[in-house]
């Protein structure tokens, strides 16, 4: 069958929009490396340099992940898992794609890969000031459990270190579940 078009009509090369274009959660790879360190520096006042993150895929406690939409990197997180415990020690997300739940579907992988890990339990740190994080956090059962003083060194702001004592226990898994399924599929 061959389809025609009134010749009125303009053909227009049909580009997905910002908002149709699949966001992927995947494993941090060396080609996505720059970009990551890229985003890092738009997000955070103190950054690590391209070459930490080159190091972090040869680490054997890191993992990292990597939010891509239309072949470009937009977001990215990382931990450390050691014995049973996982340590979450960064999430970004470029400033223009923040709101969209990017960070949080970021959380929520590093999280599923540290239970097929074995990690009983988890924590970060985060900037006293940083509303949107800790609340994040707060959502998926991190509370806080003590203060580090002065510990961002561009500022001298405070951490607030959090904690999930129990990644295994029913309370968390149920409620990390009906959280996760609420999430934008891939697709969305």
């Amino acid at each position: 069958m061959i389809w025609t078009f009134p010749t009125c009509y303009p053909l227009r090369r049909m580009v997905p929009t910002h908002d149709t274009l699949k966001i992927q959660i995947v494993p941090m790879e060396r080609e996505y490396v720059r970009e990551v360190a890229q985003i890092e520096r738009v997000c955070f006042t103190s950054h690590w340099p391209e070459s930490a993150f080159m190091n972090e895929l040869t680490n054997r406690s890191a993992r990292y992940v990597v939010a891509v939409r239309g072949g470009r990197v937009i977001g990215f997180a990382g931990m450390w898992v050691i014995m049973d415990e996982a340590h979450v020690t960064t999430i970004g997300v470029l400033p223009e794609h923040r709101r969209r739940k990017i960070g949080e579907r970021l959380l929520v992988r590093l999280i599923e890969i540290a239970r097929s890990l074995g990690a009983r339990r988890a924590t970060l740190e985060v900037r006293k000031s940083n509303t949107a994080a800790l609340r994040l956090y707060e959502k998926y059962a991190f509370t806080g459990a003590a203060i580090r003083r002065g510990y961002y060194t561009d500022t001298g702001e405070d951490a607030i270190v959090m904690w999930v004592n129990d990644l295994w226990s029913p309370e968390f898994e149920a409620a990390f579940y009906a959280r996760r399924s609420a999430l934008p599929s891939e697709s969305e």
